[in-house]
């Protein structure tokens, strides 16, 4: 309720001097942009080749652990020792490589921003550009957390956007 109320005072103070407001859809620009979808498919396809790597993994622990309950009883101490070794240590390659490749900073977080975030640069300078040239003093962005409660369809500007990136 608190949100809702600042957004109402600060539309409110808006009007009054007369500001230009327009909005963009950034997600409907982003799925009309080939390059961003080409990029997604190739880190979908990444995600899946390095999980199905991790499955593998897993599996192979699984394996090596069935085959230690098995023998346990049978095994000289020693033997135990080194096997479970062998599955923590497995368990822990699993775990970094995990962190490595889906962590926050990661190689798939890394391959995201190399290739995403000039595309995200492209529409920032688009949507500055647009701003500047229909003297807009504020431009939303409609797929973000800010809630519009309402909004015009002519105030909406994805298109022009896409139109001043060639698309």
């Amino acid at each position: 309720m608190k949100k809702l109320f600042i957004i109402f005072i600060m539309f409110t103070s808006l009007s009054i001097y007369g500001q230009n407001i327009v909005y963009v859809d950034s997600k409907y620009i982003l799925e009309n942009i080939p390059e961003f979808n080409t990029a997604q498919e190739e880190l979908s396809k990444l995600s899946i080749e390095w999980e199905e790597e991790l499955d593998l993994l897993k599996e192979e622990i699984a394996r090596l652990y069935r085959k230690y309950q098995a023998e346990q009883y049978l095994l000289p101490e020693e033997t135990k020792r080194n096997r479970e070794e062998q599955i923590i240590q497995k368990e822990q390659e699993i775990k970094l490589i995990t962190k490595q490749r889906f962590g926050p900073e990661g190689e798939l977080y890394q391959k995201q921003d190399q290739l995403i975030r000039p595309i995200q640069d492209l529409i920032y300078k688009a949507i500055a550009n647009f701003a500047e040239e229909g003297k807009y003093d504020i431009i939303f962005d409609k797929s973000s957390d800010l809630i519009m409660l309402f909004s015009n369809d002519e105030l909406d500007k994805s298109d022009e956007v896409l139109k001043k990136l060639g698309y």
